[in-house]
């Protein structure tokens, strides 16, 4: 039997299977949680549904999803054999980009933008880390496909995704609340409207906004530790500590964390939160190391976790640590490890070990390439503030002050002025 997902893309599969896996797609699109259950419903209605199949493949790789990734991924490639065409090349697609080739997944969306999951899994957002690398790249295949989506809910966030890194944010605010005011659970909207809010130095309207929506309409979203971190960042911003204390306890604590996010965001606020202005007793890494797996603290397996990694290490001061990182991303094929990553764990290493000068020279000769690992501004400005650090304990004051008020030109933040008069009084 042959059935329709949420844009009418023809599913080789039961009523039951297909109403399932729409279930899931939707899950997805709205960045809630519930999706691999929705999956693993569709398959088990129907256990030759091969999209089912890839589907908890892909939540396994890119979500960490608690699923048998290598038994799914050869259940769908056995049965993809039954579906059309699109299915087809949606399984091999998937099964390509699993084994890091990302481009038969590229070559999908040019015959099939309305396949919104692969879609969704192309562009790197709060959820996939996608398969591009250049961020021009992934605009362009979002500008490709927006013909076939018109007014969609689900790709005007897309959309103001892309305009906060366009650094587009009028419009970007109106793509994301336009898709709100349709699906007020829309997760990537959200998300887009925290970074316009950020970006544009709106701190007081954006806590606001997210404090009302993480207990609202976006409950039930799936990465609401990366929300909380947003909100977080507003008040560390503001220079409200009392503030970031509580919601690092209640919302940012590491234990409670799913997957990667106890290192990319509780660990990455707890780095930020320590070099501010005024903090004290700010809690260590432990928890944050204690939740995150051996691998990914030895050898991350993208830039951008390698980028949180070494943060983390250089918040503990591991000079071991950080040199096994970049020893690894030394022997990596993939360019940004060698290129970024290891002279950046070299970088810090040096920090770490006192010498705060020759780091921070490292560190402004690596600033141009840092956007290479992926991420959006708001996180990847980590290796600045590292930097400004390093700047001050050197004693290179008006190095600092440059660097502060180039990020006072950007927006507003009266944590930048109070390290900016830090400097100025030295």
């Amino acid at each position: 039997m042959r059935m329709p997902d949420v844009y009418g893309l023809c599913l080789t599969t039961s009523a039951s299977a297909a109403a399932a896996y729409n279930a899931g797609l939707r899950e997805v699109l709205r960045l809630r949680t519930g999706a691999t259950r929705h999956f693993a419903e569709a398959i088990a209605y129907d256990p030759t549904f091969a999209l089912g199949h890839a589907a908890l493949a892909l939540l396994g790789q890119e979500l960490g999803a608690s699923v048998d990734l290598h038994a799914r991924m050869a259940a769908a490639t056995l049965h993809a054999a039954r579906g059309t065409e699109r299915e087809q090349s949606h399984v091999a697609a998937v099964a390509a980009h699993l084994r890091g080739d990302s481009q038969p997944l590229l070559r999908h969306l040019e015959a099939h933008p309305r396949d919104a999951l692969l879609l969704s899994a192309a562009v790197p957002t709060i959820a996939f880390t996608g398969a591009t690398e250049v961020p021009q790249e992934a605009w362009s295949l979002v500008e490709r496909c927006r013909p076939a989506y018109g007014d969609d809910w689900w790709f005007r966030g897309l959309l103001a995704f892309i305009r906060t890194e366009q650094l587009r944010f009028d419009e970007a605010m109106d793509l994301a609340t336009a898709s709100l005011d349709l699906e007020p659970s829309a997760g990537h909207s959200a998300h887009a409207r925290a970074h316009a809010h950020y970006e544009t130095g709106d701190h007081e309207a954006g806590l606001a906004w997210m404090d009302a929506w993480v207990v609202g309409d976006g409950a039930t979203a799936e990465s609401l530790t990366h929300f909380a971190w947003h909100a977080a960042l507003h008040e560390l911003t503001l220079g409200d500590l009392d503030a970031v204390r509580r919601r690092f306890e209640t919302q940012l604590d590491p234990r409670h964390a799913i997957g990667c996010r106890a290192l990319v965001d509780s660990g990455s606020l707890l780095f930020r939160w320590a070099l501010t202005p005024g903090a004290t007793d700010v809690p260590s890494m432990d928890e944050v190391i204690a939740a995150t797996s051996t691998t990914t603290l030895t050898r991350p397996t993208t830039p951008f976790l390698a980028m949180h990694t070494l943060v983390a290490h250089l918040a503990m001061g591991d000079v071991s640590a950080l040199q096994e990182v970049g020893a690894a991303a030394r022997r990596q094929r993939h360019a940004t490890q060698r290129e970024v990553i290891a002279p950046m764990a070299d970088a810090f290493a040096l920090m770490a070990s006192g010498r705060a000068s020759e780091a921070a020279d490292s560190l402004c000769r690596l600033q141009p390439h840092v956007w290479r690992v992926g991420g959006s501004d708001a996180q990847r400005e980590i290796v600045e503030e590292a930097r400004i650090a390093a700047l001050l304990r050197a004693d290179r004051w008006d190095e600092a002050r440059e660097v502060l008020d180039r990020r006072l030109d950007r927006r507003r933040s009266p944590r930048d002025s109070a390290w900016r008069q830090q400097a100025q009084a030295r």
